[in-house]
């Protein structure tokens, strides 16, 4: 390639950019629309389970099942960073709360519950073959 002339690696790098872009920005949108009805799909899903009481339900296509997604965080970082340096339990930290261990913490000391800590949970919907 050193003998090919600058201007022509210049244009052929630009037009290969800009073709990469243009890939990129159609995949982006196509896969948000599919997106989109996979959340549709998995919020039906979600309802028959609701529904009928079921957890888990196979089909002919494959297995769908609901389970427990809980979410922790707090409020008041200034009494989480006091909890956690008085139980001496820094895996609580990463940018935001760890939700493992978190979960696992609360679910061994039960007693125990910081200031402004947040517990969300919702049923969430998994497919396999």
């Amino acid at each position: 390639m050193s003998n090919i002339p600058i201007e022509k690696l210049t244009r052929a790098y630009l037009k290969i950019r800009t073709h990469r872009a243009e890939l990129k920005s159609k995949f982006t949108e196509e896969d948000d629309v599919l997106k989109l009805q996979q959340e549709k799909i998995k919020h039906a899903l979600l309802k028959h389970c609701e529904n009928t009481g079921a957890e888990s339900v196979r089909t002919s296509e494959g297995l769908f099942y609901r389970t427990v997604k809980q979410k922790y965080w707090t409020s008041d970082w200034e009494s989480m960073g006091k909890f956690v340096v008085e139980n001496n339990v820094p895996e609580l930290f990463a940018k935001s709360l760890n939700q493992t261990n978190v979960k696992q913490f609360l679910e061994e000391n039960p007693d125990k519950m910081p200031k402004g800590l947040n517990v969300d949970s919702e049923y969430v919907i998994s497919v396999r073959k």
